[in-house]
């Protein structure tokens, strides 16, 4: 059954801009982020996601432990971080259209939280919007079946992944199946979706825009219950999207440097190349610059460099 909800102006007009913005994503290189980048948009999910929920560790503690360094703080927080830590340095192990695998990460977010993670609950529970109680959640012995339409929604292929992955997090949300965890489930979850089309979304953390105004988040929940369709909530996930991407897009406007320039290329994985088919990634740059990058290349054993001149290949060394 398909969860309802209406296209409405708002939607058509956020899709539209949110697709040309992944398509500047695209020709500006980020879809494949510098390393820096990455860790850098890594801790702020996390943070950012957990910080919804509570938790009261800063983004520089979050840094140490993901360096393996030892803080001091709340156990439950600390064991909140690992646990995430945990999922988002792994997100390719998890299959956005598998009923196990989204139990199976859970299970691994709330390890040593809750009794029976990983399992769907088995009692009543009420659902919580900021400090009170708006409304009890379906009954605990529908949560299989109703779980199990949802997923069954996910792999219908007629349904644009965008608005797919806002109506899984409202509908996973109202249907509240774990004692705790489902917020940040429903966040990660939504990530997991969008990154099967568009594998920027993997460092693009959305979260921090939530975090910021959690009222509007659970503002665009509670009128989606109220209508009895996810309607609000996709135009407000969209909305927060757009406006990440326009973030992400802020970020690149500034000229790329050499080393950017580097840390994309070797992420391409281009087992052999010459200065021309580095020209052709990166159309802007002379061949004097290209020339400049490539030989920095070689010095940081990330090239190795083979022939002359106008005949000279270069060779992307095994261990990167």
């Amino acid at each position: 059954m398909k969860p309802p909800y209406e296209i409405t102006p708002k939607i058509l007009r956020l899709i539209t801009s949110i697709s040309e913005k992944i398509g500047e994503v695209n020709a500006n290189f980020l879809n494949r982020p510098s390393p820096q980048l990455r860790k850098q948009n890594r801790i702020k999910t996390i943070h950012s996601s957990l910080k919804i929920e509570g938790n009261t560790l800063t983004e520089e503690q979050i840094t140490a432990l993901l360096e393996h360094k030892r803080i001091i703080g709340p156990k439950k927080d600390i064991t909140e971080v690992l646990n995430a830590i945990a999922i988002y340095e792994n997100l390719e192990k998890y299959n956005p259209n598998s009923e196990m695998s989204f139990l199976k990460a859970h299970l691994k977010l709330m390890d040593g939280l809750i009794e029976n993670a990983g399992e769907y609950r088995q009692q009543g529970v009420g659902i919580v919007k900021g400090a009170k109680v708006e409304q009890m959640a379906p009954p605990f012995n529908n949560v299989p079946y109703l779980m199990k339409d949802l997923f069954e929604y996910l792999s219908k292929e007629d349904e644009i992944i965008l608005i797919k992955s806002c109506v899984f997090h409202y509908e996973m949300e109202f249907i509240h199946p774990f004692i705790d965890g489902n917020g940040r489930m429903g966040r990660l979850w939504q990530t997991l979706i969008l990154m099967e089309k568009y594998p920027v979304f993997e460092f693009l953390p959305f979260e921090t825009l939530i975090s910021n105004d959690q009222e509007k988040y659970y503002k665009a929940l509670s009128e989606s219950d109220k209508y009895g369709q996810s309607t609000k909530f996709i135009e407000y996930m969209l909305n927060v999207i757009d406006m990440s991407l326009n973030e992400l897009l802020g970020f690149k406007n500034r000229t790329l440097n050499e080393k950017d320039r580097l840390d994309y290329f070797v992420a391409m994985n281009t087992s052999e190349f010459s200065r021309k088919d580095y020209m052709a990634i990166f159309k802007d740059i002379s061949s004097a610059t290209a020339s400049r990058d490539l030989k920095k290349g070689v010095e940081l054993n990330l090239f190795e460099k083979f022939g002359k001149k106008n005949k000279t290949i270069y060779r992307l060394k095994q261990n990167n």
